[in-house]
């Protein structure tokens, strides 16, 4: 087809459909089974059809719409996030649309066809932990929608992104468990396919070298998603060491509160003799006894610097913006769970 726009006619063609089919099709048309849709799509996507409608209306009009795509809208980091984002938003006249991809890289691809169809100005997304390549994102680059990233955000790809470091937050917190007087520090990590994670795992690693502490692998216990379940397995799995840990790191509060309960119906005391820090601030840890020690991760502000940042994007159309990278400051939360001596500064 040479390098001529690849229209509905060219795609029937290529499909021997119909073109008012292939317009049904990209469309989402519910008369349009999800085979034919998807078949349909997967050839616009190798042609590299652009409706005429929808690149048109992203040119000329303004639809003050927002998309927003998190891994799960019930997890309390993404909750307040999307509410940074809605404040700022709604103040400058946005609205915003919100989806899930349930950290899955096969329905964030279809969620950003959606968003591509529904014609938003611009998009904020937080990667999931399957995505690895980003090509479904260039198509906005050529209709001139922005994308934001937040907190998971693309390697070796030029976007804007609004993050905090992870590395730094992590070594902070293992410090501070070391100031306590631990020496034997367990870590409860993430999904190392996910950078976040291993930027935390690395922040403890450098913690203990440079106290000059052991880095011992039957300390570190990997998890796929850091749920509440995952937290207790591996609080189970330090019971059965044979020299209990006197200090956790978790990467998030949720295995570190389930870690603490576990702890407790094994008549293990906390902080006496395994002091705890988790990570991001969630309500449950100024619930659980005793109080959780953890790193405020600054959701909502990161929420609302996203936002900031992609509507001036939106707005400032006629100059050139260089892609931004704002890394937000977190700050070390200190409760009992860690207060194992007093008067320890709050590093």
């Amino acid at each position: 087809m040479g390098n001529s726009r690849v229209t509905l006619k060219d795609l029937a063609k290529e499909l021997n459909l119909s073109p008012s089919t292939i317009s049904r099709a990209i469309s989402g048309h519910p008369a349009i089974s999800d085979a034919t849709r998807k078949l349909v799509q997967q050839k616009a996507d190798e042609l590299g059809f652009t409706p005429n409608s929808i690149a048109s209306s992203f040119r000329k009009k303004k639809t003050q719409s927002i998309g927003i795509i998190v891994p799960k809208i019930d997890i309390h980091f993404h909750s307040l996030v999307i509410s940074g984002i809605e404040e700022y938003a709604y103040s400058k006249g946005y609205n915003v649309t919100i989806f899930q991809s349930k950290d899955s890289f096969e329905r964030e691809k279809e969620i950003t066809r959606i968003l591509q169809n529904r014609m938003v100005e611009g998009i904020i997304i937080c990667l999931s932990n399957e995505t690895k390549s980003y090509a479904h994102f260039k198509k906005f680059a050529k209709l001139g929608v922005p994308v934001i990233f937040y907190d998971r955000v693309p390697t070796n790809f030029n976007a804007n992104k609004i993050v905090i470091n992870d590395y730094e937050s992590a070594f902070k917190a293992t410090e501070h468990l070391i100031q306590q007087g631990c020496s034997r520090i367990a870590h409860i990590a993430g999904n190392q396919s996910t950078h976040i994670f291993k930027d935390r795992l690395e922040g403890y690693k450098t913690a203990l070298k440079k106290y000059k502490l052991p880095i011992d692998p039957s300390l570190i216990l990997e998890t796929k998603n850091l749920t509440y379940e995952e937290g207790a397995e591996c609080a189970k799995k330090m019971l059965a060491l044979p020299e209990l840990p006197d200090g956790l790191f978790c990467s998030n509060d949720y295995t570190a509160i389930s870690a603490i309960q576990v702890f407790q119906k094994a008549h293990i005391k906390v902080p006496e003799q395994i002091a705890v820090v988790g990570f991001s601030n969630y309500p449950i840890s100024r619930v659980i006894e005793p109080n959780l020690t953890t790193i405020n991760d600054r959701a909502f502000q990161m929420g609302q610097a996203a936002a900031s940042l992609l509507i001036r994007q939106i707005d400032d159309t006629d100059s050139f913006v260089e892609f931004e990278t704002i890394t937000l400051k977190t700050d070390l939360v200190v409760r009992a769970s860690s207060m194992r001596k007093e008067n320890i500064p709050n590093t």
